[in-house]
């Protein structure tokens, strides 16, 4: 945002870069999608920047997408779960969380549900490779049924839509540019990405987001996203906010099967 309105201005304008409020610390962290073994190390990540950085009120925000895809859904809600009985972590409900719900109600939903990670998520709960095989929708759906909790439904459906932090506002997707942030469908902050991936103008707040992969985490001054594709690359990143600065923290897989976690340098 700053050099945007730099470019628009000159050089000289002095800008207020967007804050969380003082004495506040804010967690975001990207689309885990099944990675539980990332998602330990992040955590453990965290804890200890938190515990090194000095006194604050921490918020962890779980930006959604935090099933399917990759191989332990069922492994990242029960870390998720835990977590938040330690401290203060919100979850937004991702579209991959909300196909997951509408699958056990619409047989539509359920295939594409199926197609884009949800045996993944089946198979974590423990359902065979080969349980959807040769079935009908109906019979997919019911197998789907008995496989995951009740008490993880409950859970998913108490994520919620949107949270507001100071000058950020953090969704899963994005929002609708043309709208006013009391304004946005629940659509378009689960599934959104242009026109919002492209917009240049300054909104009612800087959009932090992931369901978009990027290599680096994307600051744009309009939006920052943090999905670094989890569950294709070994990357799962969450950006770190305190008063005005920004940085990250990622967990990382190696080619020896090795993680690590730690500061992550962004390139400018």
């Amino acid at each position: 945002m700053l050099q945007f309105i730099r470019k628009l201005f000159g050089d000289d304008i002095e800008v207020a870069r967007a804050c969380v409020p003082a004495g506040e610390r804010v967690y975001a962290i990207g689309d885990i999608h099944g990675r539980s073994d990332l998602f330990a190390a992040l955590i453990d990540a965290i804890e200890a920047d938190d515990r090194s950085a000095g006194e604050a009120c921490t918020t962890v925000i779980l930006l959604g997408d935090l099933v399917d895809r990759g191989p332990d859904s069922a492994g990242v809600l029960r870390l998720a779960r835990r977590w938040q009985a330690q401290r203060n972590v919100r979850i937004l409900l991702g579209n991959h969380e909300e196909m997951m719900l509408r699958s056990l109600e619409s047989t539509d939903i359920l295939r594409h549900f199926l197609r884009h990670g949800g045996r993944q998520t089946a198979m974590s709960y423990g359902a065979q490779r080969n349980a959807f095989a040769d079935t009908t929708t109906e019979q997919a759906q019911q197998i789907l049924r008995e496989t995951i909790p009740q008490a993880d439904i409950d859970y998913i459906e108490s994520f919620e839509d949107m949270i507001r932090i100071g000058d950020y506002v953090f969704v899963h997707a994005g929002i609708d540019p043309d709208k006013p942030l009391d304004g946005q469908s629940r659509k378009d902050l689960r599934w959104i990405r242009e026109p919002f991936l492209s917009h240049p103008v300054p909104l009612e707040g800087v959009i932090v987001h992931g369901h978009t992969i990027s290599e680096e985490p994307e600051d744009t001054g309009v939006r920052i996203g943090v999905d670094t594709g989890a569950y294709a690359t070994g990357r799962l990143t969450a950006l770190v906010l305190e008063g005005s600065r920004r940085r990250y923290i990622e967990a990382v897989e190696h080619e020896d099967a090795t993680i690590t976690a730690g500061s992550r340098e962004v390139l400018a």
